[in-house]
């Protein structure tokens, strides 16, 4: 699955006559500054190199949607914005016509990926934030999915781990901000099979989230250089040295509370939750926070199939 792109909104091509006005070189072809009304209604002013679109210039197609940018004999490359007939936009690279290198695409709801683009999708590393709930998504993307080492950002919490079809699989943390970490991982499982096919059974499978420990935050700290112990009195640590790498009040609370195996999903806002033993969670539940930034992958291609017709 794509995201909204440029491909189904075709420029003309050089060989479209249409009406011109503008620089031309000794061989007659457009070159130079011109402006140029395109047999399909668009329109294009910027610059021309021997008959063909070639540097900065402004294409306005006729349903609305317009490039401001860069090209390269006739094709979308370097520097660029794209504003789509719904009022979403991409600004960043491209490449051939393409969504190519680093950009920002801004999605009608407000969402916004930042990141690496490769041939029109999200690849590499990027960061979508989710507009309603303010969490965010900070890590590898394959083929516009999330997918890879990520870390998912909520409000007082965190999850830390690996991704695979936009779902969490194997080990992880869960980070909170009252200091402690819950650690796990999650496993698939079958959750509902179908009818039997000739060549092949139908399986649901969701990702359930086993926890194994809790700990304190594994916070960094530098090394120093042992002092010189002081023989003139009673040796004293430092105000506040004790407490040092101990979690605090209210996460030494949980800890003493979750021993065994709780079930985690990344959305879950309340540390308070993790009282809750041996609750698991459906995929509908767990896909609430991580399929947020998908469903503007499907609205996309509807306006895609809009646009087309």
């Amino acid at each position: 699955m794509s995201d909204l792109g440029s491909e189904e909104l075709e420029e003309e091509g050089e060989n479209d006559i249409g009406e011109y006005e503008g620089g031309r070189n000794e061989a007659g072809e457009r070159h130079g500054r011109g402006r140029a009304r395109l047999p399909n209604g668009d329109t294009y002013e910027g610059s021309y190199e021997f008959g063909k679109r070639h540097g900065q210039g402004i294409y306005k197609f006729k349903n609305g949607a317009r490039y401001i940018g860069e090209y390269v004999r006739n094709k979308k490359h370097g520097q660029g914005t794209f504003i789509y007939p719904d009022g979403s936009r991409y600004e960043g690279e491209w490449a051939n016509d393409l969504r190519h290198g680093h950009g920002v695409y801004y999605y009608i709801n407000n969402d916004t990926y930042t990141g690496e683009w490769f041939a029109h999708q999200r690849h590499g590393q990027g960061t979508y934030l989710y507009a309603e709930t303010g969490s965010k998504y900070v890590g590898t993307w394959v083929n516009g999915q999330q997918e890879g080492t990520a870390e998912l950002i909520h409000l007082n919490h965190r999850y830390q781990g690996k991704f695979l079809n936009k779902n969490p699989v194997g080990p992880g943390k869960y980070v909170f901000d009252v200091g402690c970490e819950q650690h796990g991982e999650y496993r698939l499982t079958d959750m509902e099979r179908g009818e039997e096919e000739e060549e092949e059974e139908l399986v649901t499978v969701v990702p359930k989230w086993k926890a194994t420990k809790i700990t304190e935050l594994a916070l960094w700290t530098p090394t120093l250089p042992k002092k010189p112990t002081s023989t003139d009195g009673p040796g004293q640590d430092a105000p506040g040295a004790e407490s040092a790498g101990e979690p605090g009040e209210e996460a030494q609370a949980l800890l003493q509370g979750l021993e065994g195996e709780t079930d985690m999903r990344p959305g879950d806002e309340d540390a308070g939750v993790l009282r809750e033993e041996s609750r698991e969670y459906d995929q509908e539940e767990f896909r609430y926070d991580m399929d947020e930034g998908n469903i503007n992958s499907e609205e996309e291609e509807t306006r895609q199939s809009d646009l087309h017709d």
